[in-house]
């Protein structure tokens, strides 16, 4: 379980957010909804150690993957130097050993073919999809998600769902924030809802008959 206990973080004096508490089940998929400035990717970047709260803790003992919005891919290297270089670097050893995983990996995703391109050369699916495999080369238990679906069309937001729901079957705890309340719908067994860097509210998605109306409701 990833305990998260009243955790505070603050920019220039604005708090981003405040007092946050939360538990999130393993193998679970959480969404973090709310309007820009809610405080989702801030959560997100704490969790990841990429910011420090101010105040609280954030307590867990499992190895954590992101996916960065816009994917952070590096341009300088192909689709496979870009899954193989993290995992390398962290083992100190030759990428060669991580080439047979990333490829499997590749074909697994549809992208096989894409391995020696550079990143400029894809679509912005095939980008999502290097960003996913990436972020999966570490075997992660818990995978954060930044905006999966930012501009992509509803067929490739389809197949993200069929990914990530793919992940989560092989264990993988998902915390993926989103603006986009029909697909956070589709795939959380739970969605928080910050607004203000506070959670104003929480709800079960298959629980509730009009899941999408009643989130869009604090949006206003």
């Amino acid at each position: 379980m990833l305990r998260i206990r009243n955790v505070s973080k603050s920019f220039s004096g604005t708090k981003v957010l405040d007092d946050i508490s939360l538990d999130i089940e393993k193998s679970s998929i959480v969404g973090l909804a709310g309007p820009s400035g809610s405080g989702k990717s801030t959560m997100l970047r704490c969790l990841q150690k990429i910011e420090s709260p101010d105040s609280g803790a954030i307590d867990y003992d499992c190895n954590v993957g992101f996916m960065f919005q816009d994917f952070q891919l590096f341009p300088h290297m192909t689709v496979l130097q870009n899954l193989v270089y993290a995992p390398a670097l962290k083992a100190r050893d030759s990428k060669g050993k991580y080439t047979t995983k990333a490829m499997a990996m590749l074909k697994d995703l549809g992208i096989e073919s894409k391995a020696s391109e550079y990143p400029c050369t894809l679509s912005g699916g095939q980008k999502q999809r290097v960003a996913l495999a990436r972020s999966l080369m570490t075997d992660p238990d818990t995978l954060l998600c930044d905006e999966p679906t930012s501009g992509l069309d509803v067929a490739t937001i389809t197949d993200v769902i069929t990914l990530l729901r793919g992940v989560n079957q092989l264990g993988v705890t998902i915390i993926v924030a989103s603006h986009d309340l029909d697909f956070l719908t589709a795939i959380s067994d739970r969605i928080i809802l910050l607004r203000d860097g506070k959670i104003v509210t929480e709800i079960s998605p298959q629980q509730h008959d009009d899941p999408v109306g009643y989130l869009s409701t604090y949006y206003n």
